[in-house]
């Protein structure tokens, strides 16, 4: 047998939360069960990746501490990341044992979220330990607080034994007509691959500056008009680009008379343009429509429209410089 248990309090010494689970995880390892515990706290950049690891297990307990109101944002996360990546099929036949202590109200209440939004996404539930907490010392040295809290850890170790049945709830009849989600339905396999690329920062990160690309692209498609003759900037900046190895920099191009700031940004051989605002470019320059235009076509350097007053810029100038450089127009 196996149980993980989900600790989504944030890992304080005088925490009573953990002085509970650890008297359950003892008991537990006394009647062979093997126990695993993740500390949300620790896994905070990767609770999408969690829901995985509930096929491993045949229980689990939810745990948490109300330190002023509800179940913690970790919990929360993690419940969020159950109902969008967990497979369904699985916590069917999963068990859910909450804990919860507080200091202050609330900690049935708490007990109660917990066992509904296990009901909601289609689990087990067994009712489990609250508990309010004053004097943690106390509570941690009381012999009967132990007893209890060895009964209900036996008591939840027969149930899932003997895979004993629970009495129906309405909650299971509520999301069965009710909670038909309308995404689109994945597989487990699908739901796991996707929570992966959900937890990593820069595959998301890479996500949103492809569709904020696209997004400019499509709306200068829309637009029309003079700013086919932008569009056309892009592209013929793409199209002439020549890296240079180590070499990166931002340059942010005004085009006054259509007020439009063409945005360049080279990091060695990779290339971004677009329409925006970068008000910490390495090179701020100003000029006009025309003057762009007959640079993309090769009839005057960006040096050149500098010295000739055509185009104003201020910042690096040495960056400014090798403009020419990264960018070859043939000449049109």
């Amino acid at each position: 047998m196996r149980i993980n248990i989900y600790y989504g309090g944030r890992g304080l010494i005088e925490d009573p939360t953990l002085y509970v689970i650890s008297k359950l995880t003892e008991v537990f390892e006394e009647l062979r069960v093997k126990v695993t515990r993740y500390n949300l706290y620790e896994e905070k950049n990767t609770i999408a990746m969690l829901p995985k690891t509930l096929k491993e297990a045949d229980g689990i307990i939810l745990a948490t501490t109300v330190e002023w109101m509800g179940i913690g944002g970790y919990m929360q996360q993690f419940l969020d990341a159950c109902w969008l990546y967990a497979d369904k099929e699985r916590l069917e036949k999963l068990y859910m044992m909450p804990v919860v202590t507080a200091s202050t109200y609330g900690e049935r209440e708490a007990m109660l979220t917990l066992i509904q939004a296990w009901e909601m996404l289609g689990g087990i539930p067994y009712n489990g330990l609250s508990a309010y907490v004053e004097d943690h010392v106390e509570f941690e040295t009381s012999t009967e607080y132990s007893k209890c809290i060895e009964k209900k850890a036996e008591s939840y170790y027969r149930v899932i034994n003997k895979r004993i049945k629970m009495l129906p709830a309405s909650n299971m009849v509520l999301r069965q007509n009710l909670l038909k989600s309308h995404t689109i339905v994945l597989t487990p396999q699908e739901s796991e691959q996707l929570s992966m690329y959900v937890s990593d920062d820069s595959y998301v990160r890479k996500q949103k500056e492809d569709i904020e690309e696209l997004t400019q692209l499509y709306k200068e498609m829309l637009d029309g008009g003079e700013n086919d003759i932008t569009g056309e900037f892009i592209r013929n900046l793409k199209e002439n680009f020549h890296p240079i190895e180590d070499f990166s920099a931002t340059y942010s191009i005004e085009l006054s008379d259509i007020n439009k700031t063409l945005i360049v940004e080279i990091n060695d051989s990779h290339l971004r343009c677009y329409y925006g605002e970068k008000p910490d470019a390495d090179v701020i320059a100003k000029t006009t429509r025309a003057v762009m235009n007959k640079l993309v076509l090769g009839r005057i350097t960006f040096q050149g429209a500098f010295m000739s007053g055509e185009l104003t810029a201020k910042g690096n100038f040495k960056t400014l410089r090798t403009f020419d450089q990264v960018f070859q127009f043939n000449i049109l």
